[in-house]
């Protein structure tokens, strides 16, 4: 079985990946990591850019089968034929926006990505592509524990998706300015 573990930035995937690989023994692939190894990571002011469509065409080789791949490029370059299941983390905007300041994200960064999980924009993309293979779960308020049992139940009963709707809280709490800019 291949797992793969996507979400913005800061919802966990990297330590909830770390917990699973430890009780599935699986051994992980971290896209970035496998991106940077290969070169294909550009600088660009303060974001590190990947050409997705040369890693699609490198990790289509990858035997992934009894791994664990991990990251926010995964719906870009993965194939639905090449994993099981797909799990997208999600994280309550107003928590990612902690964790992006402790991480002295610039605000810029900031709001682009509160703004792509506010949107679901990974979620939406990784539904469309892997269908009934994606799962989301909501991570926020929840202990590192509680996430890794509901990712291995998901994993196990290929069911329970949680719905997430950051944008009908973010409308109801009048705070798209504070995270759009026009």
């Amino acid at each position: 079985m291949s797992i793969v573990i996507t979400g913005n930035p800061g919802v966990g995937k990297h330590t909830i990946t770390k917990k699973i690989s430890e009780i599935l023994n699986y051994p992980i692939i971290d896209i970035n990591i496998f991106a940077k190894n290969l070169g294909l990571f550009e600088k660009n002011e303060n974001t590190n850019d990947v050409d997705t469509q040369k890693l699609a065409k490198i990790i289509t080789n990858e035997k992934l089968n009894g791994k664990i791949i991990v990251g926010h490029l995964a719906p870009y370059v993965l194939k639905k034929n090449q994993i099981e299941i797909i799990i997208i983390l999600r994280r309550n905007p107003y928590e990612l926006e902690s964790v992006y300041k402790e991480r002295n994200y610039s605000e810029i960064k900031i709001k682009e990505n509160i703004g792509s999980e506010i949107l679901g924009i990974i979620s939406h993309d990784t539904i469309k592509k892997f269908e009934e293979k994606a799962f989301q779960i909501d991570v926020s308020k929840q202990s590192i524990e509680k996430v890794v049992e509901k990712v291995l139940e998901v994993i196990s009963k290929k069911e329970g998706n949680e719905e997430v709707d950051w944008l009908n809280l973010v409308t109801k709490n009048n705070d798209l300015k504070k995270f759009f800019t026009h």
